[in-house]
């Protein structure tokens, strides 16, 4: 097992079992982070076929089974997301629909009455500017929602 680094999460893992140190789990760590991937496993079944590859051999071996599992795979994209409901009246309308326009939040529900309210779902990184601006907007209120995926 490789220990975690800064750029490994805390429950990575990395395995060898039964191959000479670093011939395995580095090889297909490396195709892990060279594609930028996260949440992912890579299982590698290696039979003996009565050729003995050497160290070298091995880490080529591997590297070729993730490299070639992960071009076969769909890779899916997946953001923290929150959820932002914002309330004002209908007279500031022009201008809580110039943020959204702007910053592109996915509009999630909306009702436009003499009260009017919008629940918007963004990008957890780009949620503080949405909050910043829509808490500009004269009579907005602003009021949280629960976390969730994309």
């Amino acid at each position: 097992m490789m220990p975690a680094t800064s750029a490994m999460p805390k429950n990575f893992r990395a395995n060898d079992n039964g191959e000479p140190s670093g011939t395995a789990g580095k090889p297909i760590l490396g195709q892990i982070n060279s594609n930028e991937l996260t949440d992912i496993l890579i299982i590698v079944v290696r039979y003996f076929g009565g050729i003995k590859l050497g160290t070298s051999g091995l880490i080529v071996a591997y590297k070729a089974a993730a490299a070639e599992a992960i071009a076969a795979c769909t890779i899916v994209e997946k953001t923290v997301d929150e959820e932002v409901t914002v309330l004002f009246e209908y007279p500031f309308m022009n201008d809580v629909m110039r943020i959204v326009k702007e910053e592109e939040p996915e509009i999630l529900s909306q009702s436009y009455d003499m009260d009017c309210s919008m629940t918007l779902r963004i990008r957890q990184s780009a949620m503080p500017r949405l909050r910043s601006r829509l808490e500009k907007v004269e009579t907005a209120r602003i009021t949280d929602e629960q976390e969730g995926n994309g």
